[in-house]
């Protein structure tokens, strides 16, 4: 007696049942071509939901995990951190606190950094450096250059400024040929951040110290 082929037999019922489904769902007077339009219109949608289920679950994901750590403004960064080592300070001696100070330094930092009009020229002996503005940014040029002088002086450069009606005249002399050289590869900005005391004296200054 053979074996009836129950496998065969039940995926052809499986195939049956399936086309079965699909031609109930379409609507009645429907043609050959509509309805193969129609099938693959549905078999379109149903791939569509479980991309879109994907992208959204994949969004989830995304605002569950790692948050930027840019506050998006150098400033607001640089205030931000001060803040936040002074609140974590029980020291600190909030009273005496003047962030307000901070934030006009800041300001100087910025107009002398990106405003200032800079003149290098060099000389046998070092570098003669024209720093001029207006209005605001001839004033941060004055409380910002000569006061770096002495950060200058601390590092080894022997530097001088000389004030003049729209700013001032910095001059730092070279002790040899290699310092020449790389007083003529920093220029003003480069001789500007020699020293990296600034880091300090924002904190200095939140806390109500010297202003310069």
């Amino acid at each position: 007696m053979s074996k009836f082929p129950w496998k065969t037999a039940l995926a052809g019922l499986a195939i049956v049942g399936t086309t079965v489904y699909a031609f109930a769902q379409m609507p009645p007077g429907m043609s050959d071509s509509m309805a193969q339009m129609h099938r693959q219109m549905m078999q379109g949608g149903q791939q569509g939901q479980g991309e879109h289920s994907g992208h959204h679950g994949a969004m989830q994901g995304h605002r569950a995990g790692v948050q930027p750590t840019s506050p998006g403004q150098d400033a607001f960064g640089a205030i931000q951190e001060v803040v936040q080592i002074l609140e974590a300070d029980p020291a600190t001696d909030w009273s005496k606190v003047n962030i307000g100070a901070l934030r006009e330094h800041l300001i100087d930092m910025n107009d002398v950094t990106l405003r200032a009009a800079v003149t290098e020229r060099m000389t046998d002996t070092g570098i003669e450096i024209a720093v001029t503005g207006e209005g605001r940014t001839r004033d941060a040029i004055l409380r910002m250059v000569p006061a770096h002088v002495r950060e200058l002086a601390a590092h080894g450069w022997k530097a001088t400024t000389a004030a003049r009606p729209d700013g001032v005249t910095l001059t730092v002399a070279a002790s040899d040929q290699i310092s020449l050289a790389k007083l003529k590869a920093l220029g003003f900005i480069g001789i500007m951040v020699q020293g990296g005391h600034h880091q300090p004296h924002h904190l200095m200054m939140a806390k109500g110290g010297f202003v310069h």
